[in-house]
């Protein structure tokens, strides 16, 4: 049996502890503190940590919590990452423990971060690349890039798979896909159990690949009604996904 654990950190992130058997993973290295009680409310010992990319708040409690744990990190940003033990490419599977994990490389956010996919589980690990109803800021990257990397997201993971991202963005992200697309029954829906959840302070990670494949606007720049919804009928998904993450930056 495989047990997942949601580790809120800081002030909206999240880190992620998957146990199994012996093993005992987890998903970038946040906040140190929150990190440690869950291993000790666990009774849980990390073997494997797993780094998507550079970001400090993602990284800056690695030394803290790493202890003989084995830390695996995105090959084209190691020289940015302190501590790894293994790098991973594109396309490369490698095994924790009982766990196989399919290493995808998703830029846009940054120059090379890994999205960490293990479909046999039911669980992907997109970091700051595809978020609940949303995806990451642009940093190092451009549109077409980052749109590369949402299809490649959305043709290698499962639909009954679910989505753990870094952050606890959802709220905003519904409520700016609602204004794209307002007359979006399934976006509105989301939108309505999104702000019941936060109402009440719940995480609304993780969420279904299904779901952000009908409900994630980001996911859907090459959807005819997303262009028509923002003026851009007949225009390629890359101009789409652009014009949606400049509307994201500014609402």
């Amino acid at each position: 049996m495989t047990d997942v654990r949601l580790v809120p950190c800081l002030s909206d992130n999240y880190a992620v502890l998957v146990h199994s058997g012996d093993e005992t993973l987890l998903v970038d290295a946040p906040d140190a503190d929150a990190i440690q009680a869950a291993l000790a409310e666990t009774g849980w010992t990390l073997t494997t940590i797993l780094i998507t990319h550079h970001h400090a708040d993602h990284v800056k409690a690695l030394a803290a919590v790493r202890g003989n744990a084995h830390v695996v990190g995105p090959r084209g940003e190691a020289h940015r990452i302190d501590g790894l033990d293994q790098t991973v490419a594109d396309g490369e599977t490698f095994s924790a423990g009982p766990f196989e994990i399919l290493a995808v490389e998703t830029p846009g956010h940054t120059a090379a971060p890994a999205s960490y996919v293990m479909n046999a589980e039911g669980i992907a690990f997109t970091g700051d690349t595809l978020f609940a109803m949303g995806c990451g800021r642009l940093f190092e990257g451009d549109a077409a890039t980052m749109w590369a990397s949402m299809r490649k997201l959305r043709d290698v993971v499962t639909d009954e798979t679910r989505i753990y991202c870094g952050h606890e963005y959802t709220l905003k992200n519904a409520q700016y896909a609602h204004s794209v697309l307002p007359d979006d029954a399934a976006v509105a829906e989301r939108l309505a159990s999104v702000e019941a959840d936060r109402a009440e302070d719940k995480p609304t990670v993780p969420s279904v690949m299904a779901v952000e494949k009908a409900t994630n606007p980001f996911l859907r720049a090459d959807d005819p009604a997303v262009a028509r919804a923002l003026g851009m009928e007949g225009a390629a998904p890359e101009a789409v996904f652009a014009t949606l993450r400049e509307g994201r930056d500014t609402f």
